[in-house]
């Protein structure tokens, strides 16, 4: 079978078995999106006082991480871009700087990357539905190997490459897996910054959901970087470099971890003192896939920003 008979044929079982589920909350966001909630932070500063985000904000903000993520594990995976009815929507409908299919040598690996990658379609398929014309449209997306891409520049500013060299998630598992890393923890702490923010329930179970899924995500990315940095200890050494450029670019505080032993201890669940995952606000969020420290509304993984009224990134 060719990949893209199994990419079709595992895309059409997932649709069918949680058609239900999302025409339920399809129906409830479509009774609920313009329910005001709490006036909370989301920038690293207060929100303006005349406009506190809905419900349907919150998710629209987190379906332009899940076009992001999906985009990246399926061009790592099939080659290609995400199907063309899966972009549409409200707000500038941009390309994508396409990357290409890894030539995994890990079987496992290969497995891994399949699944995520089906799993990202499912959050973007399941969070237009619930968004139903409410949905913002994909914006421009760069998951490029380019020199000048938002992979290189992040890279580079992880000293990961030189000055001029690019770094490119496809070339290799091990390459591939930093690509990844770079962006899993930071959709967890995305997801569970957002959770305070939301304020129906129904909405608030399906954000834990996902949640739960990101965290899974990260997991086998951080346990696999593990098990081969075990051999190769540079592996180890370049996830606390993301871990330290993503900690430059989203304030002050040092939160974010990579997996390098604690003791005699894995470090594969970067927690705090109480064996809790830490948060980021929307702000924060935007700082990293913005590769920007500033409060600023485009840059880095997405050219000309995210769609919808969660757009600029926190001022540290």
């Amino acid at each position: 079978m060719t990949d893209q008979a199994t990419m079709i044929e595992t895309l059409d079982a997932r649709v069918d078995r949680r058609s239900e589920r999302r025409d339920f909350f399809k129906t409830m966001i479509g009774a609920a999106a313009a329910i005001p909630v709490l006036t909370l932070t989301l920038g690293g500063t207060p929100l303006h006082a005349q406009a506190a985000p809905s419900d349907a904000d919150i998710l629209n903000f987190a379906l332009n991480l899940e076009y992001l993520e999906a985009q990246f594990y399926f061009y790592a995976v099939f080659g290609q871009g995400l199907p063309n009815d899966l972009l549409t929507g409200t707000g500038t409908q941009g390309a994508v700087s396409p990357g290409r299919a890894v030539a995994f040598s890990d079987p496992l690996v290969a497995q891994y990357a399949r699944e995520i990658a089906m799993d990202e379609v499912e959050h973007v398929r399941f969070l237009r539905t619930a968004l139903g014309s409410a949905r913002v449209a994909q914006p421009a997306i760069d998951v490029s190997a380019a020199p000048n891409g938002a992979f290189s520049n992040a890279a580079r500013a992880a000293g990961l490459v030189g000055p001029n060299q690019p770094f490119d998630p496809y070339a290799s598992d091990e390459n591939f897996l930093l690509g990844a890393f770079i962006f899993e923890d930071v959709g967890v702490t995305a997801y569970k910054g957002a959770s305070p923010l939301i304020t129906n329930k129904t909405f608030l179970e399906a954000a834990a959901g996902i949640l739960a899924v990101e965290a899974y995500h990260a997991a086998i990315v951080r346990t696999t970087l593990f098990r081969k940095g075990i051999q190769t200890p540079a592996l180890i050494d370049a996830t606390e470099a993301i871990s330290n450029a993503r900690d430059s670019l989203d304030g002050a505080t040092d939160l974010d971890q990579g997996i390098r032993p604690i003791g005699t201890s894995s470090n594969i669940v970067p927690l705090d003192a109480n064996g809790l995952a830490f948060s980021r606000s929307a702000g924060q969020v935007l700082n990293i896939v913005y590769l920007n420290r500033m409060a600023v509304t485009a840059g880095g993984f997405f050219p000309a920003g995210v769609n919808g009224p969660i757009r600029t990134s926190a001022a540290n």
